[in-house]
C-alpha cells in the first residue's frame, strides 16, 4: 500500500516551482504512484481574491498575510489533508514558507512568529525543497506584465537570503535552479525517491 507524502516546492519568483511541480508529478506517476498536484494561492474563492490583491500596491501586507493564512487553512483541511488520507503523494507549489518569507519582508509589523501563529492550524510538509535562484536571472525570466507588486531585485535579494536562512534553520533541501531544467529536476527526483525508499 502506498504511503502518503506531502511535498512542497518553494523559492523566489521564477525559481521554477510550478514547472518542477508538474515535472515531478509526471515522474512519480510514471513510477506508479498516485499523485495530487496543487498550488498556492489555491483555486478557492479566497485564492482567487488573493491573486487580484497581489497586483494591487494599495493592499496592506498584513491583509495579504491574513488572506494567505485563510486560503491555506481551507486548502489544507478541504483538499490536502483528504488526499493524504486517501494515500496520495501531494505536491504543493508553495505553502507556509512563502508567507513567512514574503510577508515578513514586506512589513516591519509582520514577524516570522506571527505568520507561524496565524498558520498554526494546518499540517506541515514531510519534505520542503527550496529552489534557489539569483534574482537577476529570476527577473530576466519574467515579462513586465507578469510582475507582482513586490518584484524587484533588492526585494528578491531579501527573499532569497531569508529562504536560505530558513532552510538552514529548518533543515530544508536547497537546490540551485539557475541550472538547466533537466539537471534541477533530476536532483529533486533523487530527494523524493530516497525519502520513499526510507519509508518502505
Amino acid at each position: 500500500m502506498q504511503k502518503s507524502l506531502f511535498i512542497v516546492l518553494e523559492g523566489g519568483d521564477a525559481a521554477g516551482t510550478t514547472t518542477h511541480s508538474h515535472l515531478l508529478k509526471g515522474f512519480l506517476e510514471g513510477k506508479g504512484f498516485k499523485v495530487h498536484l496543487t498550488q498556492e494561492p489555491s483555486q478557492s474563492k479566497i485564492g482567487k481574491l488573493l491573486r487580484e490583491f497581489l497586483k494591487n500596491k494599495d493592499i496592506p501586507p498584513t491583509t495579504d498575510a491574513l488572506l494567505f493564512a485563510a486560503d491555506r487553512n481551507l486548502h489544507y483541511k478541504i483538499e490536502i489533508k483528504n488526499k493524504l488520507e486517501e494515500g496520495f503523494i501531494v505536491i504543493s507549489d508553495r505553502y507556509i514558507e512563502s508567507s513567512i518569507v514574503y510577508q515578513s519582508i514586506q512589513s516591519h509589523e509582520i514577524s516570522v512568529e506571527w505568520v507561524k501563529e496565524i498558520n498554526k492550524f494546518v499540517g506541515l510538509p514531510d519534505i520542503t525543497i527550496i529552489l534557489d535562484i539569483d534574482p537577476k536571472i529570476a527577473l530576466a525570466r519574467k515579462e513586465d506584465e507578469d510582475l507582482e507588486k513586490f518584484e524587484d531585485t533588492s526585494f528578491l535579494d531579501k527573499v532569497r537570503n531569508l529562504y536560505l536562512q530558513r532552510a538552514k534553520q529548518e533543515g530544508y533541501y536547497i537546490i540551485s535552479s539557475d541550472a538547466i531544467i533537466e539537471f534541477v529536476q533530476e536532483k529533486i527526483q533523487k530527494i523524493i525517491i530516497d525519502k520513499l525508499k526510507n519509508m518502505s
